[in-house]
């Protein structure tokens, strides 16, 4: 891919706007010099934490946008009425072919709608899932969907598998990428309705690695590298995921703590276990595509500070230059508009 890939990036959206995302802004661009960057939001405040950094002044631009859409309004309300919020400028640009990708630590509810209302789904995908990255202790996974729609059909479960293995291998470099079905069993004949109806279309797929089913209790280990589910789960997996971290590792500083022995082994262990945890730092992936959409839509966590918006930054300069939408028109969306064609004929 030849050119700049220009990413609109909500400058108001999560806990630490605009001061994180800016900074976040500036690291991503030194990293990655071949991105032009779109900060929407409100220009006075974005020009004062600009003003603290020396960078090339062509790469950054700034789109002024009154508005900021708050966590806690009702999404499709919020942008429907908040026609100049950060986070509807910001994805308006894609839709208008100003930007090449939009990333917002918002809400997630109000940036799901604006990518589908605006930006829109590529004719053929049925739904458009949040694709998350989490680490493993082999490595790392993709849930997928991990927020988008808590209710899934077979089939739609089946494009998130197609389109989770082809996200992994072209941005992760990850070859064949091992899919599974989450379940309360590895048994084929195990699970609700919507679980048995899927495993067959999911072992017969011809485009994936469909390895079985998988229990949540193998997730953590590596089990498998794209984790198929709808959102109600994926969701609930993925907050367990990091709560139980967080007990985790809170448990062990307490346990170091508690003793002068306590104290000195984990000054023995300082090193090693900072490089286990580093593992384990999930702002390294950036944040969380939602698949299938005509443009990158980009949902960072809404703590995120700036290595999660550097890491972001990055994801889409990858996402882009691999084709990601073209390749998912291809080879997912295009044999079901045809499928759906003959359907319609017969």
């Amino acid at each position: 891919m030849t050119g700049s890939v220009r990413i609109a990036l909500d400058a108001m959206g999560g806990d630490n706007a605009p001061v994180e995302i800016v900074k976040g802004a500036i690291e991503g661009l030194k990293a990655y010099p071949q991105t032009k960057l779109l900060l929407v939001g409100k220009e006075a405040a974005i020009k004062a934490e600009l003003a603290k950094y020396q960078y090339d002044k062509s790469k950054i631009e700034i789109v002024n946008a009154t508005e900021i859409i708050d966590v806690n309004e009702h999404p499709a309300a919020a942008v429907k009425t908040k026609k100049n919020s950060s986070l509807v400028v910001a994805t308006t640009l894609v839709k208008d072919g100003k930007a090449d990708c939009v990333c917002s630590a918002g809400s997630t509810g109000a940036l799901f709608v604006a990518g589908t209302m605006i930006v829109k789904r590529i004719r053929g995908i049925e739904r458009t899932p949040l694709g998350t990255v989490i680490p493993t202790a082999t490595g790392f996974s993709l849930i997928v969907d991990s927020g988008a729609n808590v209710d899934a059909k077979p089939s739609q479960l089946v494009q998130y598998a197609q389109m989770g293995s082809i996200y992994l291998e072209k941005c992760y470099g990850v070859k064949k990428p091992r899919v599974a079905l989450v379940n309360i069993g590895v048994e084929e004949e195990k699970g609700n309705e919507q679980a048995k109806a899927t495993y067959p279309l999911l072992k017969e797929c011809k485009d994936i690695n469909f390895v079985g089913n998988i229990e949540a209790r193998e997730i953590p280990n590596g089990g498998a590298d794209v984790i198929v589910c709808d959102a109600f789960v994926g969701n609930v997996i993925l907050k367990l995921y990091e709560g139980t971290a967080g007990a985790l590792l809170k448990l062990v500083k307490e346990g170091m703590m508690s003793s002068v022995s306590g104290k000195i082994g984990g000054l023995l262990a300082k090193k090693s276990l900072k490089k286990s945890l580093k593992r384990f730092d999930a702002s390294q992936y950036g944040g969380a595509p939602f698949l299938g959409m005509t443009g990158l839509v980009v949902k960072m966590h809404g703590s995120s500070k700036f290595k999660e918006v550097k890491a972001a930054i990055g994801q889409c300069y990858t996402f882009k230059s691999q084709n990601i939408p073209e390749l998912i028109d291809k080879h997912i969306a295009a044999p079901a508009r045809e499928a759906l064609a003959k359907e319609r004929t017969v």
